[in-house]
């Protein structure tokens, strides 16, 4: 293969607008613009949210081009997310990046949000140190939990997901209950480090790998509800520490499964990616079960956590070389040149 290749990612699935310009997993460009008018309503409201990227992808794509020192012309590949997400937020990058493939006479590939993150994990970094296969990534993010089994760049197969609310929903629907705003997990990761996990809440018992935070939340809701009723300022008086305990409750859960599932399946390497992943709560407690247990433990860097198009230009190199070489051998050992 050449030296260089040219992916340029786009990533429209919820309300952030990104375009990244990578060179194979090397990221020369990573634009982000955030949609803060949603934090009004608490959450994301999804037709403000397609205007908000058909307003923001043209001026996002120059800053990323700009930014890379890249050419269009340049360009070998185009990857956009095709899911899951919001579907009119999708048809915005799913369309321009039809369109701009077309313009340029060059490939596309659509992109799978839930791969992309865990390819996420394969961006380079300073230390050059990824994980080797199979390994076990827990996924998790404001829509999603999962515990996914990865045999190979492009093989994947989930064996624990969640019945109801993500781990990301139950920190956005706690934090909004408590006046806290949005999104939730970076306020509550915030002011837990002011407090501690002195209050207990029910956790859900669920069997094998599959994960529940609806009761979770429900019982944490009900709880305070009935301080309140004894203390109206019981919220006020203990917010620090009741940020610490319903963090402590959800990273709890998390870790026991993701641990449990290592154990059983004999798998020493472990990834966590997603939004959730920068909690820092998650990562020390993950940290502390891997040394624990001799597991090998990767996440990306903070910035490539959240919602972005590098991941989704270097999953989409993936499927590139998964096209290109009908032998899988050959995709391996051209592993991006680690």
């Amino acid at each position: 293969m050449d030296d260089d290749f040219f992916i340029l990612g786009i990533e429209s699935s919820c309300d952030d607008t990104s375009v990244a310009i990578t060179n194979k997993n090397h990221v020369l460009s990573n634009i982000i613009s955030s949609q803060l008018v949603h934090n009004q309503y608490g959450g994301v409201v999804p037709e403000i949210a397609s205007r908000e990227h058909m307003k923001n992808i043209v001026p996002v794509l120059k800053n990323a081009l700009e930014v890379s020192k890249i050419d269009l012309n340049e360009i070998d590949l185009i990857a956009y997310t095709n899911g899951p997400g919001l579907s009119g937020s999708l048809i915005v990058g799913s369309s321009f990046a039809k369109s701009l493939a077309q313009t340029l006479s060059i490939p596309m590939t659509d992109v799978d949000h839930m791969k992309a993150h865990i390819h996420s994990i394969f961006l380079k970094n300073e230390r050059n140190r990824y994980p080797k296969f199979p390994f076990l990534s827990l996924t998790v993010s404001g829509g999603h939990t999962q515990l996914v089994v990865v045999n190979d760049f492009n093989d994947f197969k989930k064996i624990g997901n969640t019945l109801d609310d993500a781990a990301g929903e139950a920190f956005d629907k706690t934090s909004k209950f408590l006046g806290l705003g949005y999104p939730g997990g970076p306020i509550i990761d915030n002011l837990s480090k002011k407090g501690n996990p002195i209050f207990e809440f029910s956790k859900p018992k669920i069997k094998d790998y599959d994960f529940s935070f609806s009761g979770l939340k429900t019982s944490i809701i009900y709880s305070i509800k009935k301080e309140l009723k004894e203390n109206s300022k019981f919220i006020g008086d203990n917010i620090n520490d009741l940020c610490s305990s319903i963090q402590h409750s959800i990273v709890e859960i998390l870790v026991e499964k993701t641990i449990k599932c290592a154990i059983d399946l004999d798998i020493k390497q472990i990834c966590i990616v997603g939004g959730v992943s920068a909690n820092s709560h998650l990562r020390e407690k993950l940290k502390s079960e891997c040394l624990i247990n001799k597991f090998d433990l990767f996440y990306p860097k903070i910035n490539y956590c959240t919602d972005n198009a590098a991941m989704i230009a270097v999953s989409g190199y993936f499927n590139h070389l998964n096209k290109k070489f009908s032998d899988l051998d050959k995709v391996i050992d051209s592993r991006l040149s680690f």
